[in-house]
């Protein structure tokens, strides 16, 4: 029952948004943008992956930050492709990015990573690479772990 609830609950972002864009008080016909976020550390919040939408009204000149919260094991939350078309390319970066999964998404597809790239460099566990900055007192080192081309 409690997983039917968060379930219920991802769909209401749907319907928040397209109450938003359709009301005449709000006038939301701009999404500026739509992102993934990993908050590390979780702290209160009841997941540490967050969808941020950012709404915008040149009617109304006002905006609004909506987030949603989710599971960091599996995070899956719906798609506002109908409401905002222009949420496909921001969804499909969370996607790529992120790992988050997006009901009903028209195009799931990868768009920035390779399609056989495992993990997703956004999130905070992901581990990082790096190559250690060369300067002045460091150079003689560095360039002895350079590759050179051979003669």
């Amino acid at each position: 029952a409690n997983d039917e609830a968060a379930a219920e609950t991802l769909k209401l972002i749907r319907e928040a948004c397209r109450f938003l864009r359709d009301d005449p008080g709000t006038r939301m016909h701009y999404l500026r943008l739509v992102t993934g976020v990993d908050r590390l550390p979780a702290g209160e919040t009841p997941g540490r992956i967050e969808m941020v939408y950012h709404l915008w009204s040149y009617e109304k000149r006002h905006g609004i930050v909506l987030r949603v919260h989710l599971d960091r094991d599996s995070p899956v939350v719906d798609t506002v492709c109908d409401v905002w078309p222009v949420a496909n390319w921001g969804e499909r970066e969370a996607f790529d990015l992120m790992g988050i999964t997006f009901k009903n998404h028209p195009d799931p597809r990868r768009i920035l990573m390779p399609k056989d790239w495992v993990g997703y460099p956004q999130r905070k566990d992901y581990p990082l690479g790096y190559e250690t900055v060369q300067f002045t007192f460091n150079f003689d080192e560095i360039m002895r772990q350079k590759p050179h081309a051979t003669e």
